[in-house]
């Protein structure tokens, strides 16, 4: 193999010695003395160089010397020695001349670690004074600290896993003296053993990170078991065969309105008037797919969004792990290595999505709320959102509608003379009722000749001037997604088989949407 030498026992050594440094005792005259701290055990030869090749001359104390006793491998740490450990690194450019970092991208690696082998390292600490009460002062100063160890690092390289580790005091020998003392040894030592896990770490492979622009994945059908063929547009099935979420959230239109929504409350629906926004929103439990089928695209951070509308305004929460708006977008952005332009105007940042009802991105305009950090206000670039879908009526060819009501609450009579188009949120009479002899239905929807006008919830219906007309009937429609926009609003609207949902609302996971900076 290919020689190699990080010096990590050595790092380990030098902490160590460190770690014994800075103590300091007091003479008899009340001076401050610091005590020398040296790597070697106190053998002949170490003595005699202090001595200076002199046997007239003693070697002088205080000083402690630190030396390792012994290194054996921890089998109990052991772990599996093929486990590889890849990392990748994004660093932000750095300027030498005006010696900052700048706003912009930079080196970029991938840094591969080997699994570490781990060892305990023991070594002593000889403490030798001259007197009793120098040795006292200086164990009295060390002992205290060891409650009942100390932790060290070796390094503040951040990607090192095995910088950190404890000094253990595993035990202490007062004197290296007997009494009655002899001839030959004119200083006294005291003697500390400690032990200190370690890990002896491989060669790390360092490679060149390269951007990643887009990724395209062919995902797989869990439902059907199949392969998508289809490989530009897989469609996203996840939730579609297990329990999580439970929920998702899906902005409804319904007649009911006025009690106080609970989110946990299944059967709450929302409420949109004429020139009001979106009241409230309901979560079904039924739902456990979401309401964009999306393409796999660009990820971010393993973060997916939540895109809610609300008074005629929509913004979007991140999601992790199913919790809405834990992290803010100012902790989120701090990662990215780009100029994040929150102005909301056509020339700042954008969010972009994607979905399998509709071949484009939908582009948004965005700024963070400075209310709440969290949530991201989106304006949206109506000329990317879904084409309107074409309803023909009496009145010509449109695709929008004037008002969105509840038949049984509001009355319609001021609203005639400009032959609207209007959604419905409830019924308007019905067959069985308009049958029966007597039946006089409500005056606000009879037609000029006093006939009723039966209409559905989610019906869209048109005044001509004399009568009233079901411009597109909602018990009618097949599979065709259907669009429109509440020009009273500026919302624009989806049908869903079932009924009236916010086109652009839900959530969006990983791979559905992405930042344009």
């Amino acid at each position: 193999m290919q020689h190699f030498y990080d010096g990590q026992i050595r790092r380990y050594i030098t902490q160590i010695v460190r770690l014994m440094s800075n103590f300091s005792y007091k003479d008899g005259k009340g001076k401050l003395t610091e005590i020398p701290v040296m790597y070697g055990d106190l053998t002949r030869q170490v003595a005699n160089i202090i001595r200076e090749n002199s046997e007239n001359k003693i070697p002088s104390a205080p000083r402690m010397a630190v030396y390792i006793t012994g290194i054996e491998q921890d089998l109990n740490r052991m772990a599996d020695s093929s486990y590889v450990n890849k990392l990748n690194i994004r660093e932000r450019a750095y300027d030498a001349d005006g010696n900052e970092y700048l706003n912009t991208d930079g080196k970029n690696y991938t840094v591969e670690r080997l699994m570490p082998t781990p060892y305990t390292l023991s070594l002593s600490v000889d403490i030798w004074s001259s007197n009793t009460d120098q040795k006292l002062q200086i164990l009295e100063q060390i002992l205290m600290l060891f409650n009942p160890s100390l932790e060290i690092q070796t390094t503040d390289n951040y990607i090192d896993w095995t910088s950190l580790s404890v000094v253990n005091l595993t035990g202490t020998t007062f004197s290296s003296r007997s009494i009655p003392v002899g001839t030959e040894s004119e200083i006294d030592i005291a003697t500390l053993n400690f032990q200190t896990p370690i890990y002896i770490s491989p060669p790390i492979k360092v490679k060149r990170l390269g951007v990643i622009t887009t990724i395209v994945q062919s995902i797989f059908n869990e439902s059907a078991g199949t392969i998508e063929l289809d490989l530009s547009r897989p469609t996203l099935q996840a939730y579609q065969d297990r329990n999580f979420p439970t929920a998702d959230t899906r902005t409804s239109i319904s007649k009911d309105s006025g009690a106080t929504v609970n989110d946990t409350d299944a059967s709450a629906r929302v409420a949109v008037l004429p020139t009001d926004g979106i009241k409230e929103f309901k979560k079904d439990p039924s739902i456990l797919k979401t309401d964009a089928d999306v393409v796999i695209n660009t990820s971010h951070d393993n973060y997916g969004i939540l895109v809610l509308t609300e008074n005629q305004s929509s913004s979007a929460k991140l999601v992790r792990k199913g919790v809405v708006g834990a992290e803010t977008w100012f902790g989120y952005l701090k990662s990215m290595p780009f100029d994040f332009d929150g102005t909301g105007s056509l020339s700042g940042t954008e969010v972009r999505l994607l979905r399998t009802d509709w071949s484009t991105e939908i582009v948004g305009y965005v700024q963070i709320n400075p209310a709440d950090n969290s949530e991201l206000i989106i304006n949206w670039d109506s000329d990317t959102l879904p084409s309107d879908t074409v309803f023909y009526g009496p009145n010509g060819d449109r695709n929008k509608i004037d008002y969105i009501i509840d038949p049984q609450r509001t009355n319609p009579t001021d609203l005639k003379s400009s032959n609207p188009r209007i959604l419905l949120l409830g019924n308007i009479n019905n067959s069985s009722n308009t049958s029966n002899a007597g039946y006089d239905g409500p005056d606000a929807w009879k037609n000029t000749n006093g006939t009723d006008f039966v209409a559905s919830a989610n019906d869209i219906v048109e005044w001509d001037g004399t009568t009233w007309h079901i411009v597109f009937n909602a018990s009618e429609e097949d599979s065709t997604v259907v669009y429109t926009t509440n020009l009273n609003t500026g919302v624009q609207y989806k049908y869903d088989q079932d009924e009236w949902i916010l086109s652009v609302d839900g959530e969006y996971p990983v791979g559905t949407w992405r930042l344009e900076f």
